[in-house]
């Protein structure tokens, strides 16, 4: 287990749309962020995306399960993501799974996101939802 990812989850999972000059304690000037929905590169980048996150929902929290260093100044975490937006799933709460690969110095330079994006967004939309939870019932 790596104490360096322990405390950036400790220190993520404390985020919220008022404390967001924290990222500056997580993250090098020069991060790059990627998401399967989202790239974007730069501290100044990573404070703008998170700040619309946290201003398009009611509720978000992490909760982190593993610590996982593979080589010096590398590592995932592996999460659970709660959230509530009241535009989808009638504002009631959503839950995803997923991991961060991290790759860091002093501060994370590199961060990526894996998750199902249908579980967090697309599954909850009016239209398309049923149309995925159709698809995936047809796979099944």
């Amino acid at each position: 287990m790596s104490n360096f990812l322990r405390q950036f989850g400790e220190r993520f999972a404390t985020l919220n749309k008022d404390n967001l000059d924290l990222l500056g304690e997580l993250y090098s000037d020069d991060v790059q962020f990627r998401d399967p929905l989202h790239e974007v590169h730069g501290l100044s980048a990573v404070r703008r995306y998170f700040a619309e996150l946290y201003a398009n929902v009611e509720a978000l929290q992490f909760e982190f399960h593993g610590f996982d260093q593979v080589a010096e100044g590398e590592g995932y975490l592996r999460w659970s993501m709660r959230y509530r937006h009241p535009r989808l799933r009638g504002g009631t709460e959503i839950a995803v799974e997923g991991c961060s690969h991290l790759r860091w110095r002093d501060k994370v330079y590199q961060h990526r996101d894996y998750f199902d994006a249908g579980a967090l967004l697309y599954e909850h939309l009016p239209l398309l939802g049923g149309v995925i939870g159709w698809l995936k019932r047809r796979l099944a």
